[in-house]
C-alpha cells in the first residue's frame, strides 16, 4: 500500500504539471480528491489492513491528500490570476488616448442675427414680447390704421384662414396687444415669424421680423433717429453711414425708410444696391395718433415711435448672401460656413 501511495503521488504531480486550464484542474480535484477519487478510495480500504499498518497508511494517505489539495489549489489560483491579468490588460481603457469627438451643430445664421439684434436692444433697455402667429384681422390691420381698401389686405399679399383670421403679415399686432394691457412708459421689441404671399430671390412666404416701439411722454423723432442709428452701427460697424428718407406707413406719421451704405461695395455702387451705394434696411416712424386711440392712449399726452426690421435682409447684408432661399434649403455646404 505504501508503494501505491508513492506511485500515486508521482502521478498527481505529473498530472498537475500537465494541466494548463481551470477545467483541467477541476477534473484533477475530482479524480484524486472527490467522493470517488483515488485517495478517498484508499481511505475506504483502510479497514482491510492489519491494525499495525492501518494508522501508518492512514496518516500517509491524509498527508498526500492535503499535499494534493494544496498543490492543485495553488496552481489553479496562479492560473486564475494570470487569466485575470490577461483579461484586465485586454479590456483596459487607455485614458491617454484622445476621445472620439462628435460633430456638434450650431445656430442657424438667422438665429445668430436674431439673437444679436435682441442683445443690442436689451442693452438699450428694451424688453421682449411675443404674440400669436395666427392673428385676427383687427390686430393685424384695423387697429394699426390700415384702410379697408389697403392693398396689404388683398389675397395676393396675405394668407387668409377665414375672413377675419390670418397668418400675421408683420409682428406689429403685438404692439397693439401690449399697449391694450399696459400703460406707458414702454420699450418693447417683438421678434418672430411672419407670412406673406411672396417668393423670389429676395422674398420668402415665411420670414423673420423684429417689431420695436417706444412710448412715453415727449418721445420725439430725435429719439427714433438716435436709437436706430446706434442699432445699425452696432450691427454693421461704427463707421456705417445711415440715411433717413421720407416714406408712408398706415400706422406711423411721419414715416421714414432707413438706408445704410452698401456693405458689399462700400458705397461705390454694385448690382445689390442697384448702383446707388445705399441699401434699404428698415422702416420706422412716429406712432400715428389713430393707433393710440385704438388702445385708448391719449395722443395729446403720449407719443412714441415704432420700427420694423427684416432679419433675413440684415443677415443677407451682413454675410453678403444674394438669395434668401438659401436660408431655408437646408444645404449643409451653405450652413457650415456659419
Amino acid at each position: 500500500m505504501r508503494e501505491k501511495l508513492v506511485e500515486l503521488e508521482k502521478l498527481i504531480l505529473a498530472d498537475v504539471e500537465k494541466a494548463s486550464t481551470i477545467p483541467e484542474f477541476d477534473n484533477l480535484r475530482v479524480k484524486y480528491l472527490g467522493r470517488n477519487g483515488e485517495l478517498t478510495n484508499i481511505l475506504r480500504e483502510l479497514g482491510k489492513l492489519s491494525p499495525e499498518e492501518r494508522p501508518l497508511i492512514g496518516k500517509l494517505t491524509n498527508d498526500l491528500k492535503i499535499k494534493a489539495q494544496n498543490i492543485i489549489d495553488e496552481r489553479s489560483a496562479l492560473l486564475k490570476e494570470a487569466e485575470k491579468q490577461k483579461s484586465i490588460k485586454k479590456e483596459s481603457i487607455d485614458v491617454t488616448l484622445s476621445g472620439r469627438k462628435r460633430p456638434l451643430g450650431h445656430l442657424h445664421p438667422l438665429s445668430q442675427v436674431m439673437y444679436e439684434v435682441e442683445d443690442i436692444f436689451l442693452k438699450l433697455g428694451f424688453e421682449i414680447a411675443e404674440g400669436p402667429e395666427v392673428e385676427l384681422d383687427y390686430y393685424n390691420f384695423e387697429a394699426l390704421n390700415f384702410p379697408k381698401d389697403h392693398p396689404a389686405r388683398d389675397m395676393h399679399d396675405t394668407f387668409y384662414i377665414t375672413e377675419n383670421i390670418i397668418l400675421r403679415t408683420h409682428t406689429s399686432p403685438v404692439q397693439i396687444r401690449v399697449m391694450e394691457n399696459r400703460k406707458p412708459p414702454l420699450q418693447v421689441i417683438v421678434p418672430g415669424r411672419v407670412y406673406r404671399c411672396d417668393a423670389d430671390v429676395s422674398h420668402s412666404p415665411m420670414f423673420h421680423q423684429v417689431e420695436g416701439f417706444m412710448v412715453d411722454k415727449k418721445i420725439t423723432f430725435g429719439d427714433l433717429k438716435g436709437v436706430l442709428s446706434l442699432f445699425l452701427r452696432k450691427m454693421f460697424g461704427s463707421k456705417t453711414k445711415v440715411r433717413f428718407r421720407p416714406s408712408y406707413f398706415p400706422f406711423t406719421e411721419p414715416s421714414v425708410e432707413i438706408d445704410i451704405e452698401c456693405q458689399l461695395c462700400k458705397g461705390k455702387g454694385c448690382r445689390v444696391c442697384k448702383e446707388s451705394g445705399w441699401v434699404e434696411i428698415l422702416g420706422a416712424g412716429m406712432i400715428d395718433p389713430e393707433v393710440f386711440k385704438a388702445v385708448k392712449y391719449d395722443p395729446e399726452k403720449y407719443s412714441g415711435f415704432a420700427f420694423g426690421i427684416g432679419i433675413e435682409r440684415i443677415t443677407m447684408l451682413k454675410f453678403a448672401i444674394d438669395d434668401i432661399r438659401l436660408f431655408f434649403e437646408n444645404n449643409m455646404l451653405f450652413l457650415k460656413q456659419f
